[in-house]
């Protein structure tokens, strides 16, 4: 995997600093009151012509409905992000939205660490390895 560049670093970060005052503010409209969407990271490629967005979901257990939803109003988000961003982009990337879990992930790892039966101090808790 190539290294991003510098130019798309910064046109990464401009869109997600965009998108994330968007989705905010379609958030507020809709008077959602207990949902958190944050854009956790944007990946532009080369020829900006694709974006990944990840996103984290709060509380986590919609989380897949909404990415969905997201997905299927990319072109009205690309169309919305169009007209704020365009002054300084001549193309927007289409717009591919992901999930990212990696709040979770750590949130399951420090309940693993925080149990009785800490995996890493009592090593005689993991399942004991067999030769093959």
């Amino acid at each position: 995997m190539k290294k991003e560049t510098p130019r798309q670093k910064k046109i990464a970060a401009v869109i997600q600093k965009e998108l994330a005052t968007l989705i905010q503010g379609s958030i507020r409209k809709e008077g959602l009151s207990n949902l958190i969407i944050s854009i956790t990271k944007v990946s532009v490629t080369v020829d900006l012509a694709f974006a990944k967005v990840f996103l984290s979901v709060f509380p986590s257990e919609f989380s897949s409905e909404h990415i969905k939803s997201l997905q299927e109003n990319s072109f009205k988000i690309k169309h919305d992000l169009s007209q704020v961003m365009k002054n300084q982009l001549r193309k927007i990337p289409q717009l591919t939205f992901y999930l990212d879990d990696s709040l979770d992930y750590i949130q399951k790892i420090d309940s693993a660490l925080k149990n009785p039966e800490n995996p890493i101090s009592e090593s005689s808790v993991l399942p004991s390895q067999q030769k093959k």
